[in-house]
This record gives structure tokens, sequence and C-alpha cells, in this order.
């Protein structure tokens, strides 16, 4: 018997050499695969890919919008910053104080502690131009325009 030669019953045309790297099942009893369908895999991470773009650039839209805002509340202040130390006072304005800005027929402002609801038949102005508060840093809130 040693001297027989071993005769391998498996046909070598019939079995892979690496079947671990087979793209399909390579026996009867092996378990099916299928190829992913890379189209549905692509178009799945594209559309997630697209939503969490959207959600990103909705933040950062947001975010310019409130910069934005807040960039014409900085210049609506200066603007009435200006207009009232431009404007006649017959006063000294207190920090944290609430004052009213004036518009007369000549075209110049004034400042006064009394309140458009306050002038009465006497009003000596032409239009209400805001309500403001003096700040610590001399700068003017504006609590109330003449566009509310």
């Amino acid at each position: 018997m040693e001297n027989e030669e071993f005769i391998n019953p498996i046909d070598i045309d019939k079995v892979a050499q690496n079947p671990g790297l087979l793209p399909y099942a390579h026996t009867l009893s092996s378990g099916v695969i299928k190829p992913d369908d890379m189209g549905k895999v692509k178009s799945n991470a594209l559309l997630a890919m697209e939503q969490q773009t959207d959600m990103q650039l909705r933040q950062i839209q947001e975010q310019i919008e409130l910069l934005y805002k807040q960039a014409q509340d900085i210049k609506a202040r200066t603007d009435i910053s200006l207009w009232i130390y431009q404007a006649q006072m017959g006063f000294n304005p207190l920090v944290g104080h609430v004052y009213h800005l004036y518009e007369k027929e000549d075209d110049k402002h004034f400042l006064s502690m009394v309140s458009p609801t306050e002038w009465g038949r006497s009003r000596s102005f032409k239009r209400f131009v805001a309500t403001v508060k003096l700040l610590a840093d001399h700068t003017w809130d504006i609590l109330k325009s003449e566009k509310d």
C-alpha cells in the first residue's frame, strides 16, 4: 500500500483555489451571496449627505440673519446716538434714565423728558423719533421708535 499513488476523487477543475475570495457560493450547501445594489447604497449615502448639508446650511443662514439683525440694531443705535448728541437738550442726561427724541418743524432734533403722550395740546414738535435710555457706555438703547 505504500507504493500506491493517491488519487484525489475531487476534480481539480471544479474546486476553487481561494474559495473565500469568490463573489458567489462555491458549494451547493453554501449560503446565498447577493451583491449589494451599489446604486441604492450610493443613493442612500447621497440623500443622507444632502440632508446633513441642508441642515448645516440652514443653521448658517439663521446665524447670518441674526448677525444681520444685530448689525442693523447697532446701526440704528449709532444713528440715534448721533442725532441725540447733535440735538438740543436743556439738561444733563443721566445713565439709566429714559428720554424722548423729537424732530421740530425746522428739522432739528431735541431731547426731552416728556413722553409723546404727556404733551397734550401744546405739542411743539413735528414728529416723535424715539424713546431712548442712556446706557453706561454713553450709547443709547432704543426702547421705542416711530416705526414701532
